[in-house]
């Protein structure tokens, strides 16, 4: 008799599911790049190679859901945002103006979200006048 463990059996994955990863990887493929983070830099931080941040970058590898929160962390995302998940807004009823600017500006690279705050800043300041 064998005692030894069996090896984990490869599940395929849906369409919806390759999808799916493939949307993920690109999202951590554009806020990386946002944050001026290489894959090197990321694959440090998880503990992977290079070639591991490639696969999940490129949807041919799913990602650890041990590491969503390290990845989320350094991107500087919720985990919702990071997998593609509407957050929820805190009132109830049609989402205000403001919070979809704030939205839209959370999108921006982080150089244009530092210039907007700038504007921001320099209008409120000329209002407190």
């Amino acid at each position: 008799m064998d005692n030894s463990t069996p090896a984990p059996v490869a599940v395929a994955l849906s369409k919806e599911e390759q999808a799916f990863f493939v949307q993920l990887g690109s999202r951590i493929t554009q806020l990386r790049k946002e944050q001026g983070i290489t894959q090197v830099q990321l694959a440090e931080l998880l503990g992977v190679s290079q070639q591991t941040i490639t696969a999940y970058e490129t949807g041919r590898r799913r990602i650890q859901v041990s590491n969503l929160p390290v990845i989320a962390k350094t991107l500087h995302v919720t985990i919702e945002e990071l997998i593609g998940s509407p957050t929820r807004a805190s009132k109830r009823g049609p989402v205000g103006k403001l919070q979809l600017q704030v939205e839209r500006i959370n999108q921006l690279p982080r150089t244009k979200q530092q210039f907007v705050m700038q504007v921001i800043d320099s209008v409120l300041a000329q209002a407190t006048r």
